[in-house]
């Protein structure tokens, strides 16, 4: 949750500091006036923006600087020093800045500076595109329709959504929305005037069904047809379903969309008892909320240890000890053979009361429409570096595109939030033909009760997993190491650590 703003600490910047105070690469917070501010100092020159990162809150001061931007230790996200912008997602929205004098040895900090327009790039007016249709109202079709306002595009946005409701921070509703920690307007990326007041057509509960390159339309499923000259698709992953008995009744829930949210939350309130099917990040966070709402949660799975393909044996057993910490009830290598009203019933011959039933089994890219549109797809829609399809002007971003990884040297897909947004925002730059090459680590978080994980880079194998620290503890970083080189990083409040393996990775490009 954000931080509170409401008693701002530290020297008052207005008065001014040392010039001694603030040494050359570090940083400090004051107050100027009602604001926390963060001052930064880079050689002779002296920055100073909000103190709190946009996204959630996380304090900027614990952050790492590279270059001429601050990353939040929280989630990340990355601001550029001399204009705030959010340079890189899960943040959107800009830091305030103000403006700093150097004299008689002393910073002081002046007045709130106005945020100039952002200048139209001036690309070839022959090669930038009037029309540009977004399939998906995710994470990477809201980052893109973002962006290309934020860079001044002229041109028509429309964003269909199969989705009831407009694009929401997906992360929380397994996190603390549906712990009941997070208001309601925490979950939508932004309020509907936004998309009004920056003329984008979002069009809600529209199907799309086909693509005709040759006529460059997007067809939907009540036989409407919206003409693009760019199109991004961004259907990401949907739920895998069951197909045990009983899979299919009403108090089995998946959990993918808002309108999932509010039925679990609806459920919960007149239960007491929840079987968790699947012990991923997101049964495992699914958990860990119902049991904040004071639900009996049990968790049948098939593996031996929670999360050890991703994170290996010993935060697998760290994993299952802290919930087990917080009453949760695993029954590991084991799964459900059918459900009825009342019960889960097991394969191994148990069954187990439940009023109602998560299913967190996975989930599937959705590349139905790639498909039919005659894109190549193999295990996700197949893009280059620029995240651009088979198809010329045809873009494919976030759970369903498979692009090759710098850093890896492996053409990787990965069902992050994060990544999702990031490959949004650079799809929406390419489809303006800058002609920019999606290189970010790939970076995901997950919450268990008080304890977040974080993981940047991929690592779909590796022979050694060096740690550092006491994972028991709540104090380690892991690397996931094959023939000597990290291709990942795990940790545990290790925030600036985590933040420096991100930049060694970025260095590292595979050959």
């Amino acid at each position: 949750m954000a931080q509170d703003q409401s008693n701002p600490t530290g020297p008052d910047l207005r008065q001014g500091i040392a010039h001694a105070d603030l040494a050359d690469g570090c940083k400090l917070v004051g107050r100027c006036g009602d604001d926390q501010v963060l001052l930064v100092r880079r050689g002779n020159e002296v920055f100073a923006v909000s103190a709190t990162c946009t996204h959630y809150g996380g304090p900027l001061v614990d952050g790492l600087v590279v270059e001429d931007a601050v990353r939040c230790p929280w989630h990340h996200a990355c601001f550029d020093l001399r204009t705030g912008e959010a340079l890189r997602a899960p943040a959107f929205n800009p830091l305030a800045c103000w403006a700093v004098e150097q004299r008689d040895g002393r910073i002081f900090v002046g007045e709130k500076l106005k945020r100039s327009a952002r200048q139209p790039r001036a690309d070839d007016p022959g090669k930038v595109p009037e029309k540009i249709v977004i399939v998906g109202g995710g994470a990477a079709g809201f980052a893109a329709a973002e962006m290309l306002r934020r860079r001044e595009f002229q041109g028509s946005i429309v964003m269909l959504s199969d989705d009831q409701s407009p694009p929401v921070d997906r992360p929380n509703l397994s996190k603390d929305y549906l712990a009941g920690k997070a208001p309601d307007d925490w979950m939508p990326l932004r309020g509907e005037k936004f998309y009004s007041r920056n003329n984008i057509d979002l069009r809600l509960k529209t199907e799309a069904v086909d693509v005709n390159a040759r006529s460059r339309q997007v067809i939907l499923a009540d036989g409407g047809r919206v003409p693009y000259d760019r199109l991004l698709i961004a259907t990401g992953a949907e739920p895998v379903r069951l197909t045990i008995p009983g899979g299919d009744l009403p108090h089995v829930h998946t959990l993918r969309s808002s309108a999932d949210c509010e039925a679990i939350i609806k459920q919960a309130a007149s239960a007491s008892r929840a079987v968790v099917l699947g012990a991923s990040f997101i049964g495992l966070e699914v958990a860990a909320a119902l049991r904040a709402r004071g639900i009996e949660v049990r968790i049948v799975a098939p593996e031996k240890r929670p999360m050890e393909r991703v994170l290996g044996s010993q935060m697998g057993d760290f994993i299952r000890a802290l919930h087990e910490e917080h009453g949760v009830v695993f029954h590991l290598e084991d799964t459900a053979s059918s459900i009825e009203a009342k019960k889960v019933n097991l394969s191994s011959g148990g069954a187990l009361s439940a009023d109602f039933v998560i299913v967190g089994i996975g989930v599937r890219p959705r590349t139905a429409l790639a498909e039919t549109a005659g894109l190549v797809v193999d295990h996700g829609v197949v893009v280059d570096a620029l995240l651009e399809t088979s198809e010329p002007g045809i873009f494919a971003a976030g759970d369903i595109a498979r692009w090759p990884d710098p850093h890896s040297g492996e053409s990787i897909r990965v069902e992050h939030w994060a990544v999702a947004e990031r490959q949004g925002q650079t799809a929406a730059l390419n489809m303006l033909g800058h002609g920019e090459k999606f290189v970010a680590v790939p970076f995901f978080w997950s919450q268990h009760y008080d304890v977040p994980i974080n993981y940047v880079g991929h690592a779909g194998q590796w022979d050694e997993i060096a740690a550092e620290g006491d994972i028991a503890a709540k104090d380690c970083l892991l690397r996931f190491k094959r023939k000597g080189r990290t291709f990942a990083v795990a940790s545990i409040f290790r925030d600036i650590e985590s933040l420096k393996a991100e930049v060694e990775m970025e260095g590292q490009i595979a050959i």
